[in-house]
């Protein structure tokens, strides 16, 4: 049982607050703020206490998603509420950040009049809601078909022939009506990496885990399904829906834990496999294909994940050089080598490298004018910034520390480099979606997209 449910900016600014039963005061907001300011880690507990009141947060799109209850409720269910929650918004308003809730409040009331009543969970089902849901949504940005730009998935530089508008995912679900019943779907997958480089070279860690998301803006969306063969409609607002089916085909060679690979077909392989209560998985085991019949929003099908070994070798390498000159001063010299494909890039590469203690300021050689590097004094550590690296090259920089006072061994206080860093139209595991199909075929113009995006979760380089 909820009774109250609020949305903070990042600052502690009170964005949405919801009172259903009123047994707390409204101060709770201040209370809840406070003692996840107070706390020194950065990862604050997920359910905090002050009375007999519990809090139960999740951190999405920069913004605290908080639920209170003074009942026994289990925290388990208030989480996966508030991670639904967080999706719904996401799916009337068309994106999460401070400035979309700011302006979409009226509908994201409504919302929580319908979703919660007197503390009790009814629905966070955008099919269920459409129905009752009259507020329209208000984007950030207008949304223009005509938009189109090179810029991708999570600001990946394509052509421009070959991609989607950079907005054309993050807008709300109900644009689909406005835009002309114009059916489009985006099937994104993404993966997120964990790599611990030791500093003879060697792999010691390497985990990989991904998703396959759907995203549907079809007016044709119904998210229930009878059979492949049969359509069935319903008139709702003077118009007509139809169900449909979504087949996913996955590569033929795709194999779970260590099963035998078939011999043909691009390669992949993953320790474990978990989907979504819609998906199908009749003809998984002999073709390796997904049903579904997709909702209109965004849902995960299927979550998998790559333990202990990589396909192939990390996409980093770093050289590093670390030595006192004459002056006093700490020198660092770095090489990073990028191994993916030649034709293949990563954008946005931040690489993290703690200093000793007494660090005041830094001079810096880098090997091209597009990179930048600063000493952040707060984290004892140097951020150096490459907005591309192409595939099969190498970059360098040079650093030149000087320190009020360097201890006996200032080597020893360098630490682990930490990279951050995104793959576009790469995946670490080799999944490739072979073929994006519906049946029975849409009336009129419909556009499927499909993404791949590879993401560093803790790249690590001990040096």
């Amino acid at each position: 049982m909820i009774s109250q449910v609020f949305i903070l900016s990042s600052q502690g600014d009170h964005l949405i607050y919801k009172d259903f039963r009123g047994e707390a005061g409204s101060d709770v907001v201040c209370v809840f703020y406070e003692k996840v300011t107070a706390l020194t880690g950065d990862q604050p507990p997920v359910v905090m206490s002050h009375g007999d009141l519990h809090f139960v947060h999740v951190r999405q799109g920069g913004l605290y998603w908080v639920a209170t209850t003074t009942a026994d409720s289990s925290p388990f269910t208030v989480i996966e509420f508030l991670n639904r929650l967080a999706a719904l918004v996401k799916d009337y308003c068309g994106s999460l950040c401070e400035k979309s809730v700011q302006m979409n409040f009226a509908l994201i009331y409504e919302l929580l009049d319908e979703v919660v009543d007197y503390g009790y969970i009814q629905t966070t089902s955008s099919d269920v809601l459409k129905n009752f849901i009259q507020t329209e949504a208000v984007c950030s940005k207008p949304f223009s078909l005509f938009d189109l730009s090179n810029v991708g998935l999570f600001g990946a530089e394509t052509q421009q022939s070959k991609v989607a508008p950079s907005s054309a995912a993050t807008r709300p679900v109900q644009s689909s009506r406005e835009q002309g019943g114009k059916s489009e779907i985006f099937v994104d997958v993404i993966e997120r990496m964990s790599v611990v480089i030791g500093s003879n070279g060697v792999v010691m860690k390497a985990d990989v885990e991904g998703e396959i998301r759907v995203k549907c803006f079809m007016p044709s969306c119904s998210g229930e399904c009878e059979t492949v063969t049969l359509v069935s409609s319903v008139t709702l607002s003077d118009s007509l829906w139809f169900f449909t089916e979504m087949r996913i085909g996955l590569n033929e060679e795709f194999s779970i834990g260590k099963s035998q690979l078939r011999g043909y077909g691009a390669t992949a392989r993953v320790d474990e496999c978990r989907f979504h209560q819609a998906v199908r998985l009749d003809e998984f085991n002999g073709s390796r294909i997904l049903r579904l019949c997709p909702s209109q929003g965004e849902q995960t099908v299927m979550q998998y994940q790559l333990s202990d070994e990589l396909p192939s070798a990390p996409p980093f390498r770093l050289h590093p050089t670390i030595q006192r000159d004459s002056g006093g001063r700490l020198l660092m010299y770095l090489k990073l080598r990028c191994d993916l494909p030649p034709k293949s890039a990563a954008i946005n590469v931040c690489v993290s490298v703690p200093v000793p203690r007494g660090s005041a300021s830094v001079s810096q050689e880098l090997s091209s004018p597009d990179q930048s590097a600063e000493l952040k004094l707060q984290s004892r550590a140097i951020e150096w910034k490459i907005p591309r690296f192409a595939g099969g090259t190498q970059l360098s920089a040079v650093f030149k520390l000087e320190a009020s006072a360097l201890g006996p061994a200032p080597l020893m206080e360098v630490g682990q480099v930490v990279l951050a860093f995104e793959l576009p139209h790469l995946t670490v595991t080799g999944l490739q979606i072979r073929f994006l199909r519906l049946s029975p075929v849409q009336p009129g113009p419909s556009q499927r997209w499909i993404r791949y995006v590879t993401h560093s979760d803790s790249y690590v380089i001990r040096v």
